[in-house]
Parts: C-alpha cells; structure tokens; sequence
C-alpha cells in the first residue's frame, strides 16, 4: 500500500494513489485551486485530504480515465477532469 494521500505545500498540491484494475498503484496529483472550484476546498489547501477522501470515487476514476487515456505517471488532475456535480461542503 502506498503512503496515504497528503498536501505537499511546495507544489500547492494533494499527492496521492489509486488502485487500477490490474492491481497496480498509480500516483497522481490535484491542485489546491481544482480542489477549492471543483469541491469548494479551502483556498489554503488546509483541508485537502478531508475533500479528497470526500470525493475519492469521482477524483479516482478521473485519474483511471486519465491513466486509461495514456497519461502517465504521476497523472495530474485538472478541473476538466473532475467536473461534474460536487459534494456538498464540509461541515454542511
């Protein structure tokens, strides 16, 4: 099992993995800024594992598309990418 998903504050960044359909880890990324527009995370990045773990399903299999589409490792997510309808708020 890889490292468990974290905020990597150089790169404004969530680090994290998802498993693909052969078994295999692919690691991947989705910015502070996707996360506070698409998931109304903080602007900070302060919650962005308690987003992530909020909308993993969506946020994983935008990275499985992404990966299936041939993006390679480490896939970084964009707002296109995790569009759609978003979880409410934290705390809501």
């Amino acid at each position: 099992m890889p490292t468990a998903p974290f905020f990597h504050p150089a790169s404004s960044a969530l680090r994290f993995w998802v498993l693909q359909d052969d078994g295999h880890y692919i690691g991947a990324t989705i910015s502070k800024e996707t996360l506070h527009y698409c998931f109304h995370g903080d602007s900070y990045g302060e919650n962005a594992v308690a987003i992530y773990e909020a909308n993993r399903q969506c946020i994983d299999d935008a990275v499985r598309r992404r990966a299936g589409a041939g993006s390679r490792e480490p896939v970084m997510l964009r707002d296109a990418d995790v569009s759609g309808p978003p979880s409410p708020r934290l705390g809501e």
